[in-house]
């Protein structure tokens, strides 16, 4: 007998086909121990893999085994502490015994947890499972695939519509030329000896010169046979599909950098500004982020300046409107871009400013972008800003507004304005 051992080396997915059919039958359990491993940790680190608990319970697969079938004998090792009749106190609940006990709550590798490690990809699927982009009339997904029409030469059948004259007309006349080449030199052949029967004085009742007379008269008549243009000659402007590159999105991040927005409140913003910018990186593949900072005044600034950046003095909100409304119209007025805008503050803004926010906001920038968010980043009351925008949001379905008091809302608000709307 011939016993074959099998000694490569495995690859490195090699159970990808386990792995995936695991995680779809215990995707709840997974899911809801990526929402407990997502609340203590940082919004930088959201791109990497977790480490997740389940319930060893929940994972517990049935199994078959052989049962002692027939009659066994034992023989129990015997002690010198009891004897056959002695009596002893029950032992009290919780003591040392060899039981599994309770599961604790510690985040320890324990008998009751099975650790489960998530790559990226896995994560960040289960972590935007049930999110998604609002209002998107006109945005293409980079997994759909459109196709634009190309010429791509001619072909010999087609639609009148698409004919192509001047090609057809010019296979015509390579048609004509190579049919009637044959007989037209023949032609010319006839022709010479007919004119020289002539000069050597041949009348023309000469037998021999109505007989080449006839054969011209043949061959003249073949070559108006030949058609000026055959159904063979036309021609049709080919045309077919390629794929055409999927529209690209541009993110603009708007921040106040005003004396009252602190390192601590611009730090909540920046979270919420990346935690935007990875969700939109899952659903297009090009993506350019602009930033813009305000106080009195607005500019377009590179990302260590958006954040790091400090300013004094007072806030004129409508001074970043004005500038994202000039970019738009100058760099991403074509179809082709998809614009989302995100903007946090701290609320503070002049009071005849705040009207004027909301006209270039209702009259002007609405119109252009796929969907707006305003984070309102304070713990006190709501200020003049957000009353105008709420007349805002009342209008427009793409525009939403939430509030930020604390770092642990981001993730509650970013879910509340990206949440996935009933059918």
């Amino acid at each position: 007998m011939t016993y074959l051992i099998d000694r490569r080396l495995q690859g490195k997915n090699k159970s990808a086909i386990n792995r995936e059919r695991f995680l779809r039958r215990y995707k709840a359990q997974i899911k809801d121990a990526v929402g407990r491993a997502i609340k203590g940790r940082s919004i930088t680190d959201i791109e990497n893999g977790e480490k997740v608990s389940i319930p060893v319970k929940d994972v517990n697969e049935p199994r078959f085994g052989h049962a002692h079938g027939g009659v066994w004998e034992t023989v129990n090792p015997g002690n010198t502490e009891y004897q056959k009749g002695d009596q002893f106190n029950r032992p009290r609940s919780g003591g040392g015994g060899a039981g599994r006990g309770k599961a604790g709550n510690s985040e320890q590798t324990t008998e009751d947890d099975f650790i489960f490690e998530l790559s990226r990809e896995e994560f960040m699927n289960y972590f935007f499972e049930d999110l998604e982009l609002p209002n998107m009339i006109k945005t293409q997904l980079t997994q759909v695939v459109e196709f634009k029409n190309q010429r791509a030469g001619y072909n010999i059948s087609g639609t009148p519509s698409n004919i192509h004259v001047l090609r057809s007309l010019r296979g015509a006349l390579g048609r004509r030329i190579a049919v009637g080449g044959p007989s037209r030199k023949q032609l010319t052949t006839l022709e010479h000896a007919l004119r020289d029967l002539r000069e050597e004085g041949a009348e023309d009742d000469d037998p021999r010169v109505l007989d080449l007379k006839h054969q011209i008269h043949h061959i003249h008549t073949r070559l108006l046979a030949i058609p000026f243009i055959d159904p063979i000659d036309l021609r049709y402007s080919n045309r077919i599909k390629v794929p055409k590159p999927s529209t690209a999105a541009v993110m603009f991040c708007i921040m106040d950098v005003s004396g009252s927005m602190d390192e601590s409140r611009k730090d909540t913003a920046k979270r919420f500004f990346i935690l935007l910018y990875l969700f939109l990186k899952r659903v297009y593949e090009k993506i350019e982020v602009v930033f813009i900072r305000h106080h009195t005044a607005a500019a377009e600034v590179d990302e260590n300046e958006f954040f790091h950046s400090r300013e004094s003095g007072g806030t004129v909100v409508s001074s970043a409107l004005h500038m994202l409304n000039k970019i738009i119209g100058e760099r991403y007025s074509s179809g082709d871009w998809n614009s989302y805008v995100a903007q946090a503050s701290d609320g503070d803004n002049w009071d005849n400013d705040s009207v004027l926010c909301k006209q270039l906001l209702n009259n002007a920038i609405m119109p252009r972008v796929q969907y707006y968010t305003y984070v309102e980043i304070t713990d006190g009351p709501p200020q003049n800003l957000w009353e105008q925008y709420t007349e805002v949001a009342s209008t427009h379905a793409n525009f939403a507004m939430q509030k930020i008091v604390t770092p642990s809302d981001i993730y509650p608000v970013f879910r509340e304005l990206f949440k996935k709307q009933p059918k």
